[in-house]
Order: C-alpha cells, then sequence, then structure tokens
C-alpha cells in the first residue's frame, strides 16, 4: 500500500517549528524608554536649587537701600544672621533718617531660607526680601513699607562658627 502524499504547500508546519517573538528585545526597549522617562524627570534645575544650599550667609551684613529722591535719604539695614543647613534665623535692624538730627530704629527678629545662592527672608511686620549672595555681598530687592525697591549688603562680620565649612 502506498502512502498518500500530499503536495508540499499543503503542509502545515507544527506549533513545535514556529520561531517563538523575540521579547527580549520588547523588554530591553521598554526598559531603555522607561530609563529616559525617568531621568528626565529627575534632571530639572528647579529641584536642584530648591534643595541645593551652596552659600552660608551667617555673620553681620550691612547696607542701603537704593531709593532715590527722598528728602531723609536711603534706610539703612543691618542683618545678624545665622544659617543651620537651608534654615536662617536672625535679627534686622532699620535705620532712617526722621528729620533734622533725628534717626528712627525699628528692627526685630526675621527668619529665611537658602536655596542654591539666594536668600530669602521675612519679619513679623511683613518687610520681606530676596537677594542673591555672592560672596560677601548680596543683591535684591526688599520691600520696605509696601514698596519694593533695590537692596545691596556687603558682609562686616563673618561670625563663622568654629568647624563651619570654609567658604
Amino acid at each position: 500500500m502506498n502512502p498518500i502524499r500530499l503536495p508540499p504547500f499543503s503542509r502545515v508546519p507544527c506549533a513545535s517549528s514556529r520561531r517563538p517573538p523575540d521579547h527580549m528585545k520588547l523588554i530591553v526597549g521598554l526598559l531603555v524608554v522607561a530609563v529616559v522617562a525617568v531621568a528626565s524627570g529627575c534632571a530639572k534645575q528647579d529641584w536642584i536649587d530648591r534643595t541645593l544650599v551652596t552659600v552660608d550667609v551667617t555673620g553681620t551684613w550691612y547696607g542701603r537701600v537704593a531709593s532715590t529722591g527722598t528728602a531723609s535719604g536711603s534706610p539703612e539695614l543691618s542683618f545678624e544672621l545665622k544659617q543651620q543647613g537651608s534654615t536662617v534665623k536672625g535679627s534686622m535692624r532699620v535705620t532712617a533718617k526722621g528729620g533734622p538730627g533725628t534717626n528712627i530704629y525699628s528692627g526685630g527678629p526675621i527668619e529665611g531660607t537658602v536655596a542654591g545662592d539666594v536668600f530669602r527672608f521675612r519679619d513679623m511686620r511683613g518687610t520681606n526680601g530676596e537677594l542673591t549672595v555672592s560672596g560677601e555681598e548680596m543683591n535684591g530687592q526688599v520691600s520696605l513699607l509696601g514698596s519694593s525697591q533695590p537692596l545691596s549688603l556687603r558682609r562686616i562680620d563673618p561670625s563663622s562658627p568654629p568647624g563651619s565649612p570654609p567658604r
């Protein structure tokens, strides 16, 4: 008896001879996409600036508000600051001319933060400011009596505590 032979085009391959899809390439591709997505979300400049402290503002600072056109002259500000990590506490003193031969003194405690090279502060009466620190100088804006004005300060006494990192 002769076996029946089917023509070659009618042969159906068995399941074991099929090539399985290449799952490794798919998995590797998905992992690369996931790593790129996570890395791009973590490398934002804002995130670094908010958490990195690059300056120490501890010490005594003195300067003037750069206001012009006032008969009494520019107010003088002095800060006594102590920084621990990104937190700053201290006091601020404002001296302004009140009239011929008189000075008006105002001051009190302030609290602030340092993020990157930016020092932000506020007192209980609503005076606040944002200053960029560059070595022994700070420059920026201060809000005194409801108006924002330029302020430049210079460190006159570093008063760094023993064991603090060098600047």
